[in-house]
């Protein structure tokens, strides 16, 4: 129950900040994920939430389970996945978004949203196992455990789409490109 509540109020509190901040609307799928995560998540789906979160640094050691704690998580591993695909997001939004800001002051919001989505989209997927390897990562035993996650691959093909009709609309009209990107970003309609 302390979990629950735990997870619960983290989830709260950043929506709180978020709204304080005047954030685009559109971020707060984000604690929404996370209060709707402590409602339905017993704790062995948050612990596995958090051992992929330490998988993607690169220092959740998959050998300290037992044998039905891996049976366990096994049947768990989406919620593994979604650890590691929340903090390689997150990594990878650490460089992203100051590069969006960046850029935001120079080009516009058009060419900021572009210039931070290509900047986002490899270090979504190379960041983690940059950290993988530095961190000598049994990857071998974790993909034995969770199974490999095909997950990465789909939020990276569904980010490269819209990265790529972004550019397109903004090709064919750049009028039609600006108000998308305002409603993505919640600045606009």
């Amino acid at each position: 129950m302390q979990t629950r509540a735990a997870i619960c109020g983290a989830g709260l509190l950043l929506a709180i900040i978020f709204l304080f901040a005047s954030l685009p609307y559109i971020l707060l799928v984000i604690p929404v994920a996370i209060f709707f995560l402590g409602i339905v998540a017993d704790p062995e789906e948050t612990h596995a939430v958090w051992y992929g979160m330490l998988n993607v640094l690169g220092i959740f050691d998959c050998t300290l389970l037992t044998d039905e704690e891996k049976r366990n998580y096994a049947e768990k591993r989406h919620y593994f996945w979604f650890g590691e695909v929340g903090l390689a997001a997150v990594l990878a939004g650490i460089f992203a978004i100051p590069s969006g800001c960046f850029l935001l002051a120079r080009a516009g919001i058009t060419l900021a949203f572009i210039g931070a989505a290509i900047c986002f989209l490899p270090l979504f997927v190379f960041l983690p196992r940059i950290l993988q390897t530095a961190m000598k990562a049994d990857t071998v035993s974790i993909i034995e455990t969770f199974g490999k996650n095909e997950h990465v691959k789909k939020v990276f093909w569904a980010l490269f789409s819209c990265l790529a009709g972004i550019v397109l609309a903004e090709v064919l009209d750049p009028v039609a490109a600006q108000q998308i990107v305002g409603i993505i970003a919640g600045t606009g309609v």
